[in-house]
């Protein structure tokens, strides 16, 4: 027996998994496990802070109940959602034609490009007592910001849609027969999809930024009016339900926004 057939190889040992892996459970349990983390966190953190800086969970808990008992909360969510949802459906519907027909004729661009570049970066807060003074200080200065900050986010969005279709694709609509509109509804139009909805979810963000803006200036009810008014009343507690009620309201309406999207344009490969 030679040397070599003396040598006995040993069973691969199987590769140890990890006892616990947070990542092996879904994206819900995650989630739950780093919002409680953060509430535990928080609860640490105003044990060593005076509660006019910083309430607890549980007080903030309490101030959400009492604003919801007394109309104060509901009133505030419906005054600022109707707001946001009137001036983002308007800035969409101005946004979508404005940014294809821009992306889509370059005369028309360079027409309006320098005012889009222009106001795209002056924020709405700079225009609210402007808003305020041409329309007033009831619904229609607010929504109007609101389809202000969401015009442009959109028309960006969709020029940068209309500039990335496929030339082949516009060639052989071409080749088939179809005209300059034929070939704008059924190939541009089709192709801008995935950034028609990118651009909405954005400025779905943006609007949430402005409303509080727009109603600490000038508004009696919304939830902007809600974390100014607490600041006279001393009521930490009260701000910290506005804050936390404006982020839970633009995580439920980019869900639904997110979800109508998948259900209704599937077909155009929007990735969400």
């Amino acid at each position: 027996m030679n040397a070599s057939a003396k040598i006995v190889t040993a069973p691969l040992a199987a590769p140890r998994r990890p006892a616990f892996r947070l990542g092996a459970f879904g994206p819900s349990v995650t989630g739950l496990v780093s919002v409680l983390a953060g509430l535990l966190l928080w609860q640490l953190v105003s044990l060593r802070v005076p509660p006019l800086f910083l309430p607890s969970p549980s007080a903030t808990w309490a101030g959400a109940v009492e604003l919801a008992q007394d109309g104060t909360l509901w009133g505030s969510v419906v005054a600022s959602l109707r707001r946001i949802l009137i001036g983002w459906a308007i800035g969409v519907a101005v946004g979508v034609p404005l940014g294809i027909l821009m992306g889509q004729f370059r005369l028309l661009r360079r027409l309006l490009d320098p005012y889009i570049e222009f106001f795209r970066f002056v924020p709405p807060i700079a225009f609210v007592t402007l808003a305020v003074i041409w329309l007033g200080p009831d619904e229609s200065s607010k929504i109007a910001l609101i389809v202000y900050t969401t015009v442009f986010i959109v028309t960006l969005n969709m020029i940068a849609g209309v500039q990335s279709v496929d030339p082949l694709r516009v060639r052989a609509a071409a080749a088939l027969g179809a005209g300059p509109v034929k070939t704008l509804f059924s190939v541009v139009v089709p192709s801008t999809v995935p950034f028609m909805v990118t651009g909405a979810r954005l400025a779905m963000g943006n609007s949430f930024l402005t409303i509080v803006s727009a109603e600490i200036v000038a508004a009696q009810e919304g939830l902007g009016a809600l974390i100014w008014a607490s600041r006279n009343y001393a009521r930490t507690d009260w701000v910290f339900v506005g804050i936390i009620t404006l982020g839970l309201l633009g995580f439920v309406i980019d869900r639904i926004v997110r979800w109508v999207a998948k259900k209704m344009l599937s077909r155009y490969d929007v990735a969400l």
